[in-house]
């Protein structure tokens, strides 16, 4: 056969032949293991994604939800606080207006006990006086009249002689 450029198609499809050989045994022996890895881990690696996303979105709901419970944590202490200042000031409140009541209470007995020693002193006052006058009246009906008249000459006059 006298092909022309020499070119011997016996020969061109051997080499076609090996060619689809190689390639088929490489595509079996490297290419098909080698994507089934890289497709394996690319599927790894997605799967990780997800669930990296999958729990940050269960972190931010927890946030979320830890932020509402602290939120209603501040409101409840915050009313708790109102509510213990109001107790307070009611108690102190309480405690003020007892004070003032035992303060006036006190202040009654002192002045209850000053009005009982007043009416004691002036009683023993009065007593005394009449005690004394009794004495002077004694006195003098038991002088005779014209001595009694004397001493009190003489008493006036001194008293005369000390303002002058």
């Amino acid at each position: 056969m006298n092909i022309p450029l020499n070119i011997d198609w016996q020969q061109i499809l051997l080499h076609l032949f090996n060619f689809m050989i190689l390639a088929g045994g490489l595509y079996l022996l490297l290419y098909k293991p080698v994507k089934k890895f890289m497709d394996q881990r690319t599927a790894d690696y997605q799967q990780m994604q997800d669930e990296a996303e999958q729990k940050l979105a269960s972190a931010r709901e927890l946030e979320a939800s830890y932020e509402e419970k602290m939120k209603e944590a501040d409101a409840e202490i915050l009313r708790k606080k109102t509510q213990a200042a109001k107790d307070a000031e009611e108690s102190a409140d309480a405690h003020l207006k007892a004070a003032r009541e035992q303060a006036e209470k006190v202040l009654a007995d002192a002045k209850e006990s000053a009005r009982k020693e007043q009416e004691k002193i002036l009683f023993e006052t009065q007593t005394k006086i009449a005690g004394l006058a009794s004495e002077a009246v004694e006195k003098l009906l038991s002088t005779p009249a014209e001595e009694v008249y004397d001493q009190f000459l003489d008493s006036a006059e001194r008293g005369d002689a000390h303002e002058a």
